[in-house]
């Protein structure tokens, strides 16, 4: 017996040394937010300290100290796209975020070291960018958070709020330049093989007004491939802010020769969208002699003459509509379309 119990003395603290850590919840939890801008997608990882009826601002946080932004490891922000804060240029990438807070104007800052443990072995010589901005007095916010505040197509504005506090970080991102990289990324790889690819690339800059010589080649790629309705008009559109519309006129009737009753259909309700509503009278016309079979030919001219208010074109359609018609459901939307002309 003596012999055991000199045994469990010796194993026994070899047993507690081993123990696993327990799992606890954080005093201040761990958090993320995100925001795609075009195709940039920002993300912040960061801690929630809570205010506690701690005084913060100059107290919790003193002044004029570089702080971690957040509580635990230093606040982290990633940008999958180059960027501009507050107008300085940042490429893309993983950033520690650090600011030096004063009663006034505040730094942030954007360190190249991102796994630190707070803001201890801050080094400015690490600083890849640094922007001055100005808090803001907010609503009450008891756990520390970021938001991303007035998202657009060109950017957002990054704002930590805590306590009565919001401090603003203005970030633009030139996405016509990121969409444009992305399509020449996409382009080199299975896209490549499909007309369709870059044609709808050229589109994408023709709309966009944006890289037009590249986009020429594209979609002159894309027509040797297969000539197209779609790659057509794209080139016609290229030809137009080039100037030449008379090359532009003659690719758009030979598209139009090509169309599809679909493509007629989809291209007349752009039109509708653009208020050109007797251009689309025009081609929905057109769709109905190419296809006098077609209930959804007339239903679309009828939706036409509808919207540019003559009613009796609109109902005389609604009903050829509904002759040819054989879908419960639509039949059921066409008789409302009718009654509502009465």
């Amino acid at each position: 017996m003596r012999r055991i119990a000199l045994a469990l003395l010796v194993v026994a603290p070899v047993l507690v040394a081993q123990a696993p850590p327990l799992t606890l919840p954080e005093a201040s939890p761990r958090a993320h937010a995100s925001q795609t801008v075009g195709l940039t997608d920002i993300e912040v990882s960061y801690h929630r300290p809570a205010v506690n009826g701690r005084k913060v601002w100059g107290g919790l946080v003193p002044y004029g100290q570089v702080w971690r932004a957040g509580a635990n490891e230093n606040t982290v922000v990633t940008f999958s796209s180059p960027v501009r804060v507050g107008g300085t240029p940042l490429p893309a990438g993983r950033y520690g975020l650090h600011m030096l807070p004063t009663a006034t104007a505040w730094t942030v800052i954007f360190s190249s070291q991102s796994h630190g443990w707070g803001s201890y072995s801050y080094d400015a010589k690490e600083d890849v960018a640094r922007v001055q901005v100005t808090p803001l007095v907010a609503e009450p916010t008891e756990r520390l958070a970021y938001t991303f505040d007035d998202p657009s197509e060109q950017g957002v504005t990054l704002s930590l709020r805590w306590e009565k506090l919001r401090v603003p970080i203005p970030v633009a991102v030139d996405t016509k330049a990121v969409v444009v990289q992305s399509l020449r990324e996409q382009l080199r790889g299975l896209h490549q093989f499909f007309p369709e690819a870059w044609s709808g690339a050229a589109g994408w800059c023709a709309r966009n007004d944006v890289n037009l010589d590249e986009a020429m080649t594209w979609v002159d790629r894309s027509l040797t491939m297969r000539e197209s309705f779609t790659a057509l008009r794209t080139k016609a559109a290229l030809l137009d802010k080039k100037g030449d519309a008379k090359g532009a006129e003659a690719l758009r009737a030979k598209a139009l020769a090509k169309a599809t009753e679909v493509e007629v259909n989809q291209l007349g309700y752009t039109l509708l969208g653009q208020k050109k509503l007797d251009e689309a009278i025009v081609l929905f016309q057109r769709n109905v002699q190419d296809h006098p079979d077609s209930w959804n030919a007339y239903d679309s001219l009828a939706e036409a003459y509808a919207l540019k208010g003559d009613k009796a074109q609109a109902a005389a359609n609604y009903r050829k509509a509904l002759e040819r018609v054989k879908q419960a459901d639509q039949r059921t939307r066409i008789q409302g379309e009718l009654d509502k002309l009465k």
